[in-house]
C-alpha cells in the first residue's frame, strides 16, 4: 500500500512488526532428557522466540495455537466473507504468529498447506475490507474506527491514513497550516544542558535519561 516504505509515516517495518510478536506466548513440549530430571517432557508455554529457536535446534516440538486449525479458520473465513464491515476477532499477531510457525515448525502443523491457504485468503478478505473502508474517507472526517485490526494490517494502513488525513486539513485550513509552519521554523535552540531525567514517558516505575537535545526531538 502507498506510503508503506515512508520512514516519517510509518513506524515500523514488517520486520519489525514480526519481531514484536515474537513475545507471543506458545505451548512447546521439550524433546530434552536428563535423566534424574523427571517430567521434564511435558508441555510448558514460552515465549514464541524462544519456541523457534528450540524448534531450530531439534530441542522442541511446537504445539499450534488452537486458532491455528483447518476448523476455526475455515470458520473465520466464512464470517469475514459474510461481514463486509466487520473484522473477525483474531490474535493480534496472527499474521506474524502464522508466519513464524510455517517457516520454521510447518512439520507440527497438521493439514499445513490447507491452514496456510486459510491464512492467505484470510488476510486478502481483510485487507479487502481496509481498502474498501479507506474509500469512503472523505473530508469531513475526523475519525475512523477499525475493530479488531491486526498488529500488520495496522501497520499497513497507519501511513495511508496519516497522509490522507494531513491532506484533507491541509485543505481546509491552508492558512492555520502555514501559521504552525512560521512558529516551527522560528523554534528556539535550547543549549546542552547535560542529561536529565524524564518520568512517565515510559509508565510510572520507569524512567529514562535522556541529553536536551535528545529530549527536543521525542
Amino acid at each position: 500500500m502507498a506510503g508503506q516504505s515512508d520512514p516519517h509515516l510509518s513506524l515500523f517495518s514488517a520486520p519489525e512488526v514480526e519481531f514484536i510478536a515474537e513475545d507471543e506466548m506458545l505451548e512447546i513440549v521439550p524433546n530434552v532428557k536428563m535423566g534424574a530430571l523427571h517430567m521434564i517432557c511435558i508441555a510448558v508455554r514460552v515465549p514464541l522466540w524462544l519456541a523457534v529457536a528450540m524448534k531450530k535446534r531439534g530441542k522442541c516440538a511446537i504445539r499450534p495455537p488452537d486458532w491455528l486449525s483447518v476448523g476455526n479458520l475455515t470458520q473465520v473465513l466464512e464470517a469475514e466473507r459474510e461481514s463486509p464491515r466487520e473484522f473477525q476477532p483474531l490474535p493480534f499477531h496472527y499474521v506474524e504468529i502464522s508466519r513464524l510457525l510455517f517457516d520454521h515448525a510447518s512439520d507440527d502443523i497438521p493439514d499445513t498447506y490447507m491452514v496456510r491457504s486459510l491464512i492467505e485468503d484470510i488476510k486478502d478478505v481483510r485487507f479487502h475490507k481496509v481498502e474498501t473502508g479507506l474509500e469512503t474517507i472523505s473530508g469531513r472526517t475526523h475519525a475512523v474506527k477499525l475493530k479488531n485490526l491486526s498488529a500488520m494490517e495496522v501497520n499497513i494502513v497507519r501511513p495511508f491514513m496519516v497522509r490522507t488525513l494531513q491532506a484533507f486539513y491541509k485543505h481546509d485550513n491552508p492558512e492555520m497550516v502555514q501559521q504552525q509552519e512560521t512558529v516551527g521554523n522560528r523554534r528556539p535552540q535550547v543549549a546542552d544542558r547535560g542529561p536529565r531525567v524524564c518520568h512517565g514517558l515510559f509508565g510510572k516505575d520507569k524512567a529514562f535519561v535522556a541529553r536536551a537535545d535528545e529530549l527536543d526531538n521525542i
